[in-house]
C-alpha cells in the first residue's frame, strides 16, 4: 500500500471478538435497568420514601457529574447512552436506604471520576464505577455505610429501625436465618441487594435476552456454594449453609449485573469462567474468614484489576496456528 493509499484508508486493529450482534449502548442500558426493575419496586417498597430518595440522588448525582466532566474534558455528550443512568441505579441499591444525602453525592461523584471519567470514559474504565464509589464510601465514611435499615414496619407495624444484616449477625455468631425472608427481602441491607428473588428474576431476563452468559453468575455462586458447603460441613456450629451464602448480602447482584459488566470482565467464555469462580473464592475467604461481613464488592474490583491477564491466556488460537515446537521439528 503506497503512502496515499494509507493516508486514505486507516487501518484500526483493535482486540477481539469483532462481532455485529444488532445491539448498540443504548439498549443494552435499557435491557439492564429494566432487568432491574423488580428489585427497586422490591426496595422501595420495603424501605419506603428513604429508598427512592437514594435512587433518585444517585441517578441525578451520576448524570450530572458525566455532564461536568464531559464538558471540563471536551468530550462529546454521552448522556443519552443512559451508562451514567445505571451507574446511578447501581450504586443506589448498593448503599443503605438511610444514606444522608450528601453521601450520595459524594458517592456519585466517586463512580463518575475516579471509576469512569480518568479512564477515558465508558470502555476503558478497569474497575466497575459503581463498586469504585461503594468501597470508597465504605472505606471513608465506614459508620454512615453500616448504618442498615431493618425494614420493621413490614411485619410488625412498627416504623423502620437499623440493626445488622444478616452477614454482619453471621459474622458475630448471632444470625437467625429465615430463608424465606432473604428470598422475598424483609431483612436489612442495601436497599436493592434483599430481594433475592426478585434479582433472580432480573437475572434470568438477562440471560433471556443475551445480555450476559452464563459462565460468571453460575461460576461465581457455584464456588461459594462450593466453599461455603465444605466450611459448613466441617463445622456446622460454626459456619452457616450454602443457601444462607447465597441469598444473603449482594451475592446475586454482585454475580448477575455487576461482576458481568461487559468492560471490566473478560470476552472469553473460558476467562469468564475463571473469572466468576475467582469473584466466589475472594468472596468465600472474606465472608468466612476476613475482616468484613460482605466481600461481593472487594472480590470483583480485584478480578477486575486481572481481567487483562485472563483475557491474555484465554484468547483461542489463531485458526491454523502452529506452536513453535511443532513448527521446529517440522523445520527439522
Amino acid at each position: 500500500m503506497s503512502n496515499t493509499e494509507s493516508a486514505d484508508h486507516k487501518l484500526i486493529i483493535s482486540a477481539s471478538p469483532h462481532v455485529h450482534s444488532g445491539q448498540d449502548i443504548p439498549s443494552v442500558m435499557r435491557d439492564v435497568i429494566f432487568a432491574l426493575l423488580p428489585a427497586l419496586l422490591a426496595g422501595i417498597w420495603f424501605f419506603g420514601f428513604d429508598a427512592f430518595r437514594v435512587l433518585v440522588l444517585a441517578v441525578l448525582g451520576c448524570v450530572g457529574f458525566e455532564m461536568l466532566m464531559n464538558r471540563l474534558l471536551g468530550r462529546a455528550s454521552t448522556i443519552k447512552d443512559l451508562s451514567a443512568a445505571l451507574t446511578g441505579i447501581l450504586l443506589a441499591m448498593n448503599l443503605p436506604s438511610g444514606s444522608p444525602w450528601w453521601m450520595v453525592i459524594v458517592g456519585s461523584g466517586a463512580a463518575i471520576i475516579l471509576g469512569k471519567a480518568i479512564y477515558g470514559g465508558l470502555g476503558y474504565n478497569p474497575f466497575n464505577p459503581a463498586l469504585v464509589a461503594r468501597v470508597f464510601l465504605l472505606i471513608s465514611f465506614p459508620v454512615q455505610m453500616t448504618r442498615w435499615v431493618v425494614p420493621a414496619g413490614i411485619t410488625t407495624g412498627a416504623d423502620a429501625a437499623t440493626g445488622a444484616t444478616p452477614l454482619a449477625a453471621a459474622k458475630e455468631g448471632a444470625a437467625s436465618v429465615d430463608s424465606l425472608q432473604l428470598l422475598l427481602g424483609n431483612v436489612g441491607g442495601s436497599f436493592g441487594e434483599v430481594s433475592a428473588l426478585a434479582l433472580l428474576a432480573g437475572g434470568a431476563y438477562l440471560l433471556y435476552r443475551g445480555i450476559i452468559r452464563w459462565q460468571i453468575p453460575v461460576g461465581f455462586i457455584g464456588s461459594v456454594v462450593v466453599i461455603t458447603g465444605i466450611a459448613h460441613l466441617a463445622q456446622p456450629e460454626r459456619y452457616l449453609n450454602p443457601l444462607f451464602h447465597v441469598l444473603a448480602g449482594g451475592l446475586i447482584i454482585g454475580a448477575f449485573f455487576m461482576a458481568t459488566d461487559m468492560v471490566t470482565s473478560p470476552v472469553t467464555r473460558k476467562g469468564m469462567l475463571i473469572f466468576g469462580v475467582g469473584c466466589g473464592i475472594l468472596t468465600s475467604v472474606i465472608r468466612l474468614w476476613g475482616g468484613y461481613p460482605e466481600g461481593v464488592s472487594f472480590a470483583i474490583l480485584l478480578m477486575n484489576a486481572v481481567t487483562p491477564l485472563i483475557d491474555r491466556y484465554t484468547k483461542p488460537k489463531v485458526f491454523g496456528q502452529v506452536s513453535r515446537k511443532l513448527y521446529e521439528e517440522g523445520s527439522s
